[in-house]
């Protein structure tokens, strides 16, 4: 993504969600910086969304995580969560690919994890995308309409958690979550309410071709913060929209930076303030995961816990942000 799309990409701000995973974000991060480009560092969650809280039973939804530039105040809960997807993922595709076989659409799990890409958990998107290379669909709405869709014969579950667990795992590691693309949805309106019980803070109701009739009401409704994104997917064509081609009112982002703004700082300052109190290695790296590079030139010992701290909200913050923080003597 970085070589081929940063240079041409034509925005200044960028959302990088891949689907159960933040392994790519600070790569990201590193190239844009070279553009002036600013990457927010976000996740797609895959969730489930169960009435009864069964599980393996009820409807698929994807949460949208947002973070500061420090990502998650609890890194290593959030991962924990996303690796277990990421497990389950790799199941479903070899069960999905069982039921195709089954149904005479033969597809190497190898062809698969090909496309995937190394050390990708394979999902639906990759093996529509093999079928299409196979000649078995014509394109990847195909695929999904006719065997792997939710409601498709090749169709398996993972290992999702419920929605409402991904949203108040979200609120507890500073993020802002958004409901993904709610128009797939078979029943908008429940997983509406549960989500916003559970504390969800947006949802998306803008795509390339404009605003989804019916979800914009549906937003101001509930309260949720109204957004919207490309879902591009990595090749673009005619199956997805491309980078950069949902167009956002400059009040809409306005709107989503002031809400995120309080919540990001006080995330960063969790952060930072956990490292004061435990100065390590470990726990510096934990900082600058997804943190802008900075030269820690001149701080040899783990003893200057507290001016890492102050160099990194300089670093990080703008002067009105550092009011925000209060960062507090440690």
């Amino acid at each position: 993504m970085t070589k081929l799309y940063i240079p041409v990409l034509q925005v200044k701000v960028l959302a990088l969600t891949d689907h159960d995973t933040m392994a790519g974000i600070p790569e990201a991060m590193s190239a844009a910086h070279k553009f002036g480009m600013r990457i927010i560092p976000g996740v797609e969650i895959s969730a489930l969304y169960s009435p009864r809280e069964i599980a393996g039973a009820g409807e698929p939804v994807h949460i949208l995580a947002y973070y500061g530039m420090c990502g998650p105040s609890r890194f290593d809960e959030l991962e924990r969560m996303l690796s277990d997807i990421r497990d389950g993922r790799y199941l479903r595709a070899r069960n999905m690919l069982a039921k195709l076989n089954r149904l005479k659409v033969p597809i190497k799990w190898e062809h698969v994890t090909k496309i995937a890409g190394e050390g990708v958990a394979p999902g639906r998107l990759h093996i529509a995308r093999a079928m299409v290379e196979l000649g078995h669909v014509e394109n990847v709405r195909q695929a999904f309409n006719k065997y792997i869709g939710d409601d498709g014969p090749a169709y398996a579950t993972g290992s999702e958690p419920f929605a409402e667990t991904v949203v108040q795992l979200i609120s507890r590691t500073g993020g802002i979550s958004a409901l993904a693309h709610p128009w797939a949805l078979k029943n908008p309106h429940a997983v509406i309410r549960a989500l916003k019980c559970a504390g969800l803070n947006a949802m998306e109701v803008y795509r390339s071709d404009g605003k989804v009739d019916g979800f914009s009401e549906l937003a101001e409704k509930y309260g949720f913060l109204k957004i919207g994104g490309s879902d591009f997917h990595g090749r673009g064509g005619k199956d997805e929209s491309d980078i950069g081609t949902v167009k956002l009112a400059i009040t809409t982002l306005c709107c989503f930076l002031k809400m995120a703004r309080p919540i990001w700082c006080s995330a960063m300052k969790d952060i930072l303030l956990k490292f004061a109190e435990e100065p390590s290695a470990a726990n510096l790296g934990k900082i600058v995961k997804f943190g802008e590079l900075i030269n820690f030139d001149g701080f040899s010992s783990m003893d200057a816990g507290v001016d890492i701290v102050n160099l990194c909200l300089c670093s990080w913050l703008s002067n009105d942000g550092m009011e925000e923080v209060e960062l507090e003597e440690c």
